[in-house]
C-alpha cells in the first residue's frame, strides 16, 4: 500500500462562515465532535497563532497525547495546528472555512502528514503505531474516516442550534 502524506474532506454548513470559524476553534468542545479526541488543555484564554494545546486522544484501549500549536488563526478563514511528538513534527491539521453564500459555508478538515524528511521521522511513525495501533501507511485512511465524522457532527451542532 503507497503510503499518503494528505488528506481532506469538505462539507456544506447552513450557517455563517464566523459562526463556523467559532465552532471549530472552541477546542474545549471538539471532544463532542472527533472520534478520537477526548479532552484538551489549552493555554490561555485566547486563541492565536502561537497558541499551544495538548489534545489527549483515544482509539479503543490506546490513550495517548500530542502538542499542538496554532500555525494559523484568521477569523472565518482558517484554523490550523502543528502536531509534534517528543518534540518531533507529526502532522498539520486545519480547517478551511468558505463562504458560499445564502448563509451556507463549505467546511474543509485537512491533515499532511509531517513524518518525512526530518531527522527522527522514522521514530515518530513507530511512535504512531504504538500509541496508535494505526500504522502510518493507514493514517490517511483513519483520518479521512474521522474526518467525516467530525465535520458531520460540527454540522449537525451549528444547523441545530
Amino acid at each position: 500500500m503507497d503510503r499518503e502524506w494528505v488528506a481532506e474532506e469538505s462539507i456544506a454548513v447552513t450557517a455563517e462562515p464566523d459562526e463556523v470559524y467559532a465552532a471549530v476553534t472552541d477546542l474545549r468542545r471538539m471532544k463532542e465532535w472527533s472520534p478520537e479526541l477526548f479532552a484538551v488543555w489549552v493555554r490561555g484564554r485566547r486563541l492565536r497563532e502561537g497558541t499551544r494545546f495538548v489534545g489527549f486522544n483515544r482509539i479503543g484501549w490506546r490513550v495517548w497525547f500530542t502538542n499542538c500549536q496554532v500555525s494559523a488563526a484568521v477569523p472565518g478563514e482558517v484554523f490550523a495546528f502543528r502536531v509534534s511528538s517528543f518534540g518531533m513534527p507529526v502532522a498539520l491539521w486545519g480547517y478551511r472555512i468558505e463562504g458560499v453564500g445564502g448563509g451556507s459555508t463549505r467546511l474543509t478538515e485537512y491533515w499532511e502528514d509531517l513524518r518525512r524528511d526530518n531527522r527522527g521521522a522514522g521514530l515518530v511513525s513507530l511512535l504512531g503505531k504504538v500509541f496508535t495501533g494505526v500504522p502510518a501507511e493507514r493514517r490517511a485512511e483513519v483520518n479521512r474516516a474521522g474526518m467525516r465524522t467530525t465535520l458531520e457532527r460540527v454540522r449537525a451542532t451549528l444547523e441545530t442550534r
